[in-house]
């Protein structure tokens, strides 16, 4: 499982391969049973497909499970296919022989969604209120209860969900999806092709406040946030995501971006393209984050740093200083009062010099 598609409209393994976007995959079709291709209405697990679903292998440590699939075709590497063949009790499927097993079964996955999901046609719902100087381009599809505010403007091809808001001179990029109650705050701005969760908020303002000993002590006074946000193309965003807005400049996301759920972004943050974070990430405001970074879940970025290309931080691991060289790294440390931290953070970096050290003195 699952079964996506029903019978009538299961297209033979050679028409899903042609219809799906293959673009960059070198791929070709071994051991066709004598019967014929058969035809595909979903993707399943190696452990659990049927006759009627494609499964994949992207990992050798599950090759065993390969050998006992039930699965009407698989998509493996050259080398697993090459092992295949040598052996008699490998399962007699067709076998879909591709350099990158899992990017092809992304690629399907998507084929399989898209029919599954037809496209509706371009409509506004009667219950959607649209502002009338708003900019509604070619095959749009707004949901009820939906906001479109003065001088906002939606994209060739984009779709609004129930209950979607987009702020006074917001503008959504062509083909992009939100689902519903995404909100964006006024002066944001998303590229093309977003794809964007329920309960995502876009340009709430970022966390800024001066002392202000006029209104008495230890009270704080707002500072205006005047930014915007600026998502770039092709970005995805998990469900209940909030980015806020600049204080000055705006924050920004740049192309390629993968955000999943529960993530926060302080003001002024920039996120280079094509990085990744995982659930439950933190940046405070200010933060750089470079291209191609990967920040696992739960991490912590503190405020005003920087982070290189091509960074990659574990998950719960709290940042407090710059990272300027591409690498993996990774720390969680026990809460302490400040200052003893800080005495205790300097000796833990010293530990293999001292232990060096040591070894050496035993020797002497």
């Amino acid at each position: 499982m699952p079964i996506l598609l029903d019978p009538a409209n299961a297209p033979a393994l050679d028409a899903l391969l042609a219809a799906a976007d293959t673009r960059g995959l070198d791929w070709r079709i071994e051991a066709a049973p004598a019967a014929g291709l058969p035809r595909i209405r979903g993707i399943g697990s190696l452990t659990a497909a049927g006759s009627e679903e494609i499964s994949f292998l992207a990992n050798p440590r599950y090759q065993n499970q390969l050998l006992a699939t039930r699965a009407g075709a698989v998509i493996v590497t050259a080398e697993a296919a090459s092992a295949l063949a040598a052996n008699p009790d490998a399962p007699a499927c067709p076998r879909v022989v591709c350099a990158h097993p899992y990017l092809l079964y992304a690629r399907l996955a998507q084929w399989f969604d898209a029919a599954r999901r037809p496209r509706l046609p371009a409509s506004v719902h009667p219950l959607a209120v649209v502002a009338d100087d708003a900019v509604i381009e070619d095959d749009v599809r707004i949901g009820p209860h939906c906001v479109v505010e003065s001088g906002a403007r939606i994209g060739k091809g984009a779709t609004l969900g129930p209950g979607c808001v987009i702020g006074a001179g917001s503008s959504i990029g062509p083909d992009s999806l939100l689902h519903a109650r995404v909100t964006l705050y006024a002066n944001v701005r998303v590229g093309a092709r977003a794809i964007l969760h329920s309960g995502v908020v876009l340009g709430a303002d970022g966390f800024g406040f001066a002392p202000d000993p006029t209104l008495g002590q230890g009270a704080w006074g707002k500072i205006a946030q005047l930014g915007g946000v600026r998502i770039g193309d092709d970005v995805e965003i998990g469900a209940n995501t909030t980015i806020d807005r600049g204080a000055l400049e705006d924050t920004e996301i740049g192309d390629g971006v993968k955000l999943d759920n529960q993530i926060m972004l302080g003001h002024n943050v920039r996120v280079g393209e094509h990085t990744a974070m995982a659930a439950c990430v933190g940046v405070a405001g200010s933060t750089v984050i470079g291209s191609r970074c990967t920040i696992g879940g739960a991490a912590m970025l503190s405020g005003h740093l920087t982070l290189a290309d091509d960074v990659h931080i574990s998950g719960g691991t709290a940042v407090t200083s710059n990272i300027l060289q591409p690498g993996r790294y990774t720390g969680v440390y026990p809460y302490a009062e400040h200052g003893e931290w800080q005495r205790n953070a300097a000796v833990l970096q010293q530990l293999s010099q001292l232990r060096r050290r040591l070894r050496a003195l035993e020797k002497a």
